[in-house]
Parts: C-alpha cells; sequence; structure tokens
C-alpha cells in the first residue's frame, strides 16, 4: 500500500504561477503518493491528462487554498495509475488510453471508454463488456443511446430486480469531437472559438477558462469593464440552465405548469442575451484578453428588467413547488448521493452543494470579479432530487443579486486589452460553470499557436455518482433522477 503523500507537504516552499498552480516534475513514487494522498481525502483530483511524453495531474486543496499540477515522464507511455489508488481517475485514465495510448499500469478497468471502434485504423474492437450482475430474478434493461427528445447520445445499462434497480452502468463518447487534436497547433483564436463549442449549455464559462489559461501564459492584461461583463455573461448563463433544469425535473414528474412558467422564463433570459450580447447563449462573446460584445446603456436597462421578472417568477415557483405534496413525493428521498460519496469524487457543482459540499470557484478559488463579491456558497445535505432543484433555486436568487452587483460597477472603458507578443508558456484555469467546475490546461509553443490543451467538464466526477444514486429506485424514476444530475454528454466526451 502507497503512504499518501499531502499536496500541502509535498508543495513545501514551492512558489505558484500567475495562474495560481504550483507546477513540478515528480517521480513515480511522489506519482502515487499524491494519488494515495486524494484516497485518503487529503486533497482532491482536479483533472488528469496527457500531453506529450507526460501525465499531468491537477490536484487541488480548497481548505489550504492550494492548487498544483504534477508532471510524470512517462516511459513509452507507461506510467503508475492513478485509478489504482483513487476510482475517480479511473475513466480519464481509460479516456487518455483510448486517445493517446498510454498505459497505466496497474489500472484494474481496461476495458475502452471514448474509443468506440469506429475510428479509422483502430480496427474492430470486440463488443463492449458491461459489467456482469448475477443473481435469481435479476434482468437487464438497455437505454440508448437514442433517447426520446431533444438530448444527446448516451446509453444506459440497468439491472434490476422486479422495478427496483440494483445496478445502472452507463457506456458514453458517442459524441466525441476530438477537440484536444482539433486545437493542437491552431491560432488562440481558433482555439478560442472549439472551446467555446465543447458544451453550448457551458460555452461562457469555457471560453472564460481557456481565455483565463491563456492570459496566464502571456500575462495578457483584461480591462475591469470586460471582467464585470463576463461576470454578466456568466449568471445569465448560469441562470439560464438552472431555471431550464427546474421546469424539466417537475416535468418529469409530470407537473407541467411549472415546466412551462420555466419554459418562458428561460427563454425571458435567452432572448435578452441575444438582444444584449448578440447571441442567446453568448457563444464567442468572451475572448482573449477581454470580451468581443459590449453592454450598451440600453442593454443594462434590458438585464435590470430581467432580474425583476426572474426573482418575482423564482418566488412563485418556489411557493407552488412547496405547496404540492404530490410532487414532492416525487423528489424528497429519491436519487440519494452521500455526502462520503460526494466527497471521494470531488463532486462540484449543485451535485455536490446538494450533497453538503461547499465547494464553489467562485468563492473556493475565487477569481475576477467574484474576488470582490460576497458570495454565499449554498449548500443542502439531503443529496437527494429535492435538494438538487433547491439548491438550483437558491442560486437563481444568488446570480440575480451578483448582475445587479456588477452592472452597479460598470464604467466606461475598453473590453480588450492589448496582445502581448507571441510567446509560449503553460496557464490554467479553474472557473464555475452552471453545472459545476470546468478545468482548461493551456500550453502555448514558440509559435504562439496552442501546442496542447486540455479541458475536464464537471460531469466527469459527476456521471459515476448517477450511477449511486439511483440504485435501490425504481426504474420509473431514473428520468428524474438523471434530470437533477443534468450531466454534459458533449462536455464529458470532448
Amino acid at each position: 500500500m502507497t503512504a499518501p503523500l499531502l499536496l500541502s507537504v509535498w508543495l513545501g516552499g514551492r512558489s505558484a504561477g500567475p495562474d495560481g498552480y504550483v507546477r513540478a516534475a515528480v517521480d513515480a513514487a511522489a506519482w502515487e503518493g499524491l494519488a494515495a494522498g486524494c484516497a485518503a481525502g487529503s486533497h482532491d483530483l482536479s483533472a488528469l491528462w496527457a500531453d506529450g511524453d507526460r501525465m499531468c495531474m491537477a490536484l487541488n486543496d480548497a481548505d489550504r487554498g492550494l492548487r498544483a499540477i504534477a508532471a510524470l515522464a512517462t516511459e513509452q507511455g507507461a506510467y503508475p495509475s492513478v485509478g489504482r489508488h483513487h476510482a475517480p481517475a479511473v475513466r480519464l485514465e481509460r479516456a487518455m488510453r483510448d486517445l493517446y495510448g498510454t498505459r497505466p499500469l496497474g489500472l484494474a478497468d481496461m476495458r475502452p471508454w471514448l474509443d468506440h471502434g469506429r475510428w479509422p485504423g483502430r480496427g474492430d474492437r470486440p463488443a463492449y463488456a458491461f459489467l456482469p450482475a448475477e443473481g435469481e430474478g435479476l434482468h437487464q434493461i438497455p437505454v440508448g443511446p437514442v433517447h426520446a427528445g431533444i438530448i444527446e447520445p448516451g446509453h444506459f445499462r440497468f439491472t434490476a430486480n422486479g422495478e427496483t434497480v440494483v445496478r445502472l452502468e452507463e457506456r458514453l463518447g458517442y459524441v466525441h469531437k476530438g477537440v484536444e487534436s482539433l486545437m493542437a497547433g491552431a491560432p488562440v483564436e481558433t482555439a478560442a472559438r472549439i472551446v467555446g463549442r465543447i458544451s453550448g449549455d457551458s460555452t461562457v464559462a469555457y471560453a472564460w477558462a481557456f481565455a483565463r489559461a491563456v492570459e496566464m501564459a502571456l500575462g495578457w492584461s483584461v480591462p475591469p469593464r470586460a471582467i464585470l461583463l463576463r461576470g454578466v455573461m456568466a449568471e445569465l448563463e448560469r441562470m439560464a440552465h438552472h431555471i431550464g433544469d427546474v421546469g424539466a425535473i417537475c416535468n418529469d414528474a409530470s407537473v407541467l405548469a411549472i415546466h412551462a412558467q420555466c419554459a418562458v422564463q428561460r427563454e425571458d433570459v435567452l432572448a435578452t442575451s441575444a438582444a444584449c450580447f448578440g447571441h442567446r447563449l453568448m457563444m464567442d462573446r468572451v475572448v482573449p484578453g477581454g470580451v468581443a460584445a459590449d453592454l450598451s446603456a440600453e442593454g443594462i436597462g434590458q438585464v435590470r428588467g430581467l432580474l425583476r421578472r426572474l426573482a418575482e417568477t423564482r418566488a412563485e415557483i418556489l411557493r407552488v413547488y412547496e405547496s404540492m405534496p404530490s410532487l414532492q413525493d416525487r423528489t424528497v428521498t429519491t436519487g440519494i448521493v452521500s455526502a462520503e460519496l460526494v466527497r471521494q469524487y470531488a463532486a462540484g457543482g449543485f451535485v455536490g452543494r446538494a450533497s453538503g459540499r461547499a465547494f464553489d470557484v467562485r468563492g473556493s478559488f475565487a477569481y475576477a470579479p467574484y474576488d470582490d463579491v460576497a458570495l454565499a456558497i449554498r449548500t443542502r445535505t439531503a443529496g437527494d432530487v429535492d435538494a438538487r432543484l433547491l439548491v438550483r433555486l437558491d442560486e437563481i436568487e444568488d446570480s440575480v443579486a451578483i448582475v445587479e452587483r456588477l452592472l452597479s460597477r460598470l464604467a466606461p472603458g475598453p473590453v480588450r486589452g492589448e496582445r502581448p507578443p507571441v510567446a509560449e508558456g503553460e496557464g490554467a484555469a479553474l472557473v464555475e460553470a452552471f453545472r459545476g467546475d470546468v478545468f482548461v490546461a493551456v500550453r502555448l509553443g514558440v509559435d504562439g499557436r496552442v501546442a496542447h490543451a486540455h479541458a475536464r467538464d464537471a460531469s466527469w466526477f459527476q456521471w459515476p455518482l448517477l450511477e449511486a444514486a439511483v440504485e435501490g429506485n425504481i426504474v420509473a424514476d431514473f428520468p428524474l433522477c438523471n434530470k437533477s444530475f443534468n450531466c454534459s454528454y458533449s462536455g464529458h466526451d470532448l
């Protein structure tokens, strides 16, 4: 058994870079020690990726305000598996093995993850082997990858005893787009557009994380007005999708009135975003060095009008929700995720906060403009569908207040800083998307182009928890559990 190596001990007196990350090369012993430290709960695994002939592991210790990226040189792709010590790394290592041919030594699960046997030059693969579940009366229910409604593809393999789910296993990777390969060698501006399309519902968050990583690598200054506008866009994005999720959860419980009201309210947010920033999702509006769309005085008035309408209807939705015992009968104690499992997976977003994990990048590793905003991290402890819905409603209320404060601080000025000279460098950033923390790491070559980039969606650490949440529930409650998570397919598959 490898002894845990504490992040605080390993870092010693090392200094962090401009992006807040301490970077250091490690040997195999330290690599495994840090992995064991994740398993012991001493710090959190934030990301794990391959970059050339090295493996990189991003780690967080929010209690001590520490972040680090450890790099291990591989031996022809071979390295000690992190997943052997810490289960949340297993899918990450399987994905890197598919994409780059890395060999995590000691990883128990060597099945492909993103590769479905359709990639050119890879040859045919045998049928995917789902984990066995045997016992009297057990039967399997395959669902997907094509689903009813407008959602992305993913396969769910249920093992059930009558109506009760005994095991759920996911099969993802159907919307793999080759994002990292597309960005390799691309100019920064092109890579920014690619990152903004990783997951359309988090395009502002991804673009912001990429922009911050590039800006930290180059020392690119961002004007104060642009920083405030980024915050406004991010909160509008958060509100739009929180509202949509609340309505969708209620729709799966057959309460169509709340669903309809949320649909109208979400459309209000999207229409206001289009009117103010020129795009309903605000895609390509956050760019390295600033923003690509300013907010006019008329636009400020439109956003303030939207905030008033959101505050009123949010209160009405909460009143209706709390007055319907038949609705709460479907959501309370359904799809519970324990606090222990959330901690192990370092789950962010409303999934983590609904099970008591008080982690929100806007407060835990605050970045501008949130470093000057009094942010209360909203948590619940039940860990069920009800808690995840209520955290969303709490955060809508907070976002309304945050946007109002940011608007009050807007002063005339430029919205994009002058680009520094071409240079090589590295940068990384964590940004709080509506779903949870998004991590982006960028390495720039001497020609100023992206030599390598990696993005990690919050869903990587939330999808496995959905498998746990549905166990012991009836099959009919799976849509409710699934919608309360609303994990990203596209953001996960990359």
